[in-house]
């Protein structure tokens, strides 16, 4: 697995777990860390959106080779 693919991972797994939160709890992590509509917030949140179509293209990857 290459550093692109554990980069988009990471990426993801913060996007689920700010979602989980706002679902659960109504807090929204990332927000609270770095600023409500920050531009550092809507860089992350991008991010996360990039991660996740290369996710989408993980999934169509034959990882056994």
């Amino acid at each position: 697995m290459n550093t692109l693919f554990k980069t988009s991972l990471v990426l993801s797994i913060i996007g689920c777990v700010n979602w989980g939160l706002v679902g659960l709890f109504d807090f929204n992590l990332v927000e609270y860390l770095l600023g409500d509509g920050s531009l550092i917030t809507r860089i992350v949140y991008v991010l996360v959106l990039i991660s996740g179509l290369i996710d989408i293209g993980i999934l169509t990857k034959d990882l056994d080779k």
